[in-house]
C-alpha cells in the first residue's frame, strides 16, 4: 500500500510537472516566435529552415531510437546508461565532421546560397548538445521525476529568447536563430547535467549495446518515416523553389501546428490509457470509442476551423502585413490538422488494441501518399499548390485510416463518420457567420484607417467572442450532449 501511494504521489506530480512545461513552453515559444518575426526576414527563417531538415535526420541517428529503449526495459543498470551515453556522443561527433565537411553541398542543394555554410557549422552543434543529455533526461522519466526537465526547458527558452531577441534587434538576421538554437540546446544540457546526479563510467560494453538495439531498431525505424513526413516539404520548398518561400512556409507550419499538436497531446495523453484498460472488452470498448469521437469532434472542429478562418486576422494583429504570402499557407495546414488529429485518434484506437502491424501499415500509407501528392504538384511551381497537396493527401490517409480501422477492428465506417457530423455542422455555420462578420467588416472604411495590427486585433477579438458565442449557442439549441458533458467536466 505504501508503495502504491508513493506511485500515485509521483504519477501526480509527473502530470503536474509535464502540464507546466507544456503551457510556459507554448508561451514562451510563441512570444519569442511573434517578436523575432517581426524584425527578420522571411529569407532568414528560410535559411535556417533549411538546415532544420539535415538536423532532424541527425538527431534521429544520434538517438538511434535507444532512448525509448531505455524508457521500454524494466531495469536498465549502470552499464546500459553508459554504454547508450558513449555510443550516443560517438555517433553525434561523427555525424558532425561528415555534416562539417559536407556544408558546401548542403549550400548547392538549397540555389547554391554560400552563407548556408558557417551557418550549418555552427547550427549542427546543437544535435551533440542534445546528445550530451538523452540519457540524463531519461533517467528522469524513468524515475517520474521530470521537474527538472521542466525547469530545464523553461529556463533554456528564456536564455535563448532573450538571446535571440538581442541578437536580431541588433542585426545579425539568420545568426540570431542559429544562435538562439544553439544556445536552447547548451542551457537546457547544462542544467541537467548539473541536476541529474548522474555521471557516466568509462565503460562500453557491447552487450547491452545489443540488447538495447533490438528495441530501439523499430522506434528507430518508424520515426525516420515520420520524421520523413514531417520535413521532406521544407526541402522541397528550399531546394525547388525559394529560401523566402521556405521561410513562409516554415512560419505557416509552425503557428499551425500548435493547435493541432496540443489537441492529439490532449487526446493522446487522456484516452489511450482509458481504453487500453477496456481492450478486452468489445461492446465498452465502442461505446468508449463513440463518446471520444463525439467529444472530439466537439473541440477540434471549432477550433481548428476558427483558427483557419481567423487566418487573416491573427497574422494581422501579430505581423502586420510582414507575412501576408503566409496566411493561405497556414489556413490550409490548420485545415489539414483536422484530418492529422483524427487519423492520429484513430491509430491510437489501433494502438490500444494492439495492432502494431496496421499501424505501421498506416504510417507506410500515409508517406506514399505524401510522396504522390507531391509529385502531382511540384512541377507546377506554386507553393500554395503544393500545400493543397498536402492537404489532399491527410483527406485521403484519413479515409485508409477508417478503413484500416473497419478491417481490422470491425468498426462501423458510416458510424464513426456519423460521430463526427453534428459538430462538424454547428462548428462549419459558426465559421460562417464569422466569415461574413469578417468580410463585412472589411467593407466598411473605418478599419481601413487603423494600422494593420490594430484593424487585425479588433477583427480577431470580434471573431473571437462571436464564434465562440454562436458555437455554443448553436450546440444549445441542437442540444447536444458533448456541450453539457463540457461544463460538467469544467
Amino acid at each position: 500500500m505504501a508503495e502504491e501511494s508513493i506511485l500515485k504521489q509521483k504519477t501526480a506530480s509527473t502530470l503536474k510537472w509535464n502540464a507546466v512545461d507544456r503551457v510556459s513552453s507554448q508561451l514562451l515559444y510563441a512570444v519569442v516566435g511573434v517578436v523575432l518575426a517581426n524584425i527578420l526576414t522571411p529569407e532568414d527563417f528560410g535559411l535556417v529552415g533549411a538546415l532544420l531538415v539535415f538536423q532532424a535526420f541527425a538527431i534521429l541517428f544520434v538517438d538511434s531510437g535507444f532512448g525509448a529503449a531505455l524508457l521500454q526495459r524494466k531495469d536498465p543498470d549502470e552499464r546500459d546508461y553508459s554504454t547508450v551515453f558513449w555510443f550516443n556522443l560517438a555517433v553525434s561527433v561523427a555525424v558532425y565532421a561528415v555534416l562539417f565537411f559536407c556544408a558546401p553541398l548542403i549550400a548547392d542543394i538549397f540555389q547554391g546560397d554560400r552563407r548556408l555554410i558557417p551557418l550549418s557549422k555552427v547550427m549542427f552543434l546543437t544535435f551533440i548538445l542534445n546528445g550530451l543529455a538523452i540519457v540524463q533526461t531519461n533517467r528522469l522519466m524513468k524515475r517520474m521525476d521530470v521537474k527538472q526537465i521542466a525547469v530545464s526547458n523553461i529556463i533554456g527558452l528564456t536564455v535563448s529568447g532573450a538571446l535571440g531577441v538581442w541578437l536580431a534587434v541588433e542585426g545579425w538576421g539568420p545568426w540570431a536563430l542559429v544562435w538562439q538554437s544553439v544556445a536552447l540546446a547548451a542551457v537546457k544540457s547544462a542544467w541537467l547535467w548539473i541536476t541529474g546526479g548522474w555521471l557516466p563510467t568509462a565503460g562500453f560494453h557491447l552487450d547491452s549495446l545489443k540488447k538495447i538495439w533490438r528495441i530501439g531498431l523499430s522506434v528507430f525505424s518508424s520515426s525516420t518515416l515520420n520524421t520523413l513526413c514531417q520535413n521532406i516539404y521544407s526541402f522541397i520548398i528550399g531546394a525547388f523553389y525559394n529560401l523566402s518561400s521556405l521561410g513562409f512556409y516554415t512560419q505557416a507550419d509552425k503557428w499551425s501546428k500548435m493547435g493541432s499538436a496540443s489537441i492529439s497531446q490532449i487526446l493522446t495523453s487522456s484516452f489511450v490509457p482509458l481504453l487500453s484498460k477496456v481492450q478486452d472488452d468489445g461492446e465498452t470498448f465502442r461505446r468508449y470509442v463513440t463518446k471520444i469521437n463525439r467529444f472530439t469532434a466537439f473541440v477540434l472542429f471549432p477550433v481548428m476551423g476558427g483558427i483557419a478562418v481567423l487566418g487573416a486576422p491573427l497574422f494581422h494583429s501579430l505581423f502586420g502585413h510582414k507575412w501576408d504570402a503566409a496566411i493561405i499557407l497556414f489556413q490550409i495546414l490548420t485545415v489539414r490538422g483536422i484530418f492529422v488529429v483524427l487519423t492520429s485518434l484513430y491509430s491510437n484506437y489501433l494502438l490500444a488494441l494492439g495492432y502494431g502491424r496496421r499501424l505501421f501499415a498506416l504510417e507506410v500509407a500515409k508517406d506514399l501518399l505524401i510522396l504522390a501528392a507531391i509529385l502531382l504538384t511540384v512541377w507546377f511551381g506554386s507553393v500554395p499548390l503544393l500545400v493543397w497537396g498536402q492537404l489532399a493527401a491527410s483527406v485521403v490517409t484519413y479515409v485508409v485510416s477508417l478503413l484500416i480501422l473497419r478491417r481490422a477492428a470491425g468498426f462501423s465506417v458510416r458510424a464513426m463518420v456519423r460521430d463526427l457530423l453534428p459538430s462538424m455542422a454547428i462548428a462549419g455555420v459558426s465559421c460562417l457567420v464569422v466569415a461574413v462578420a469578417l468580410y463585412a467588416a472589411g467593407l466598411s472604411g473605418w478599419l481601413s484607417s487603423l494600422s494593420a495590427n490594430m484593424a487585425g486585433l479588433i477583427q480577431l477579438g470580434g471573431g473571437l467572442l462571436l464564434g465562440i458565442g454562436s458555437y455554443l449557442l448553436f450546440c444549445r439549441l441542437a442540444r447536444l450532449p458533448e456541450l453539457r458533458e463540457a461544463v460538467r467536466m469544467l
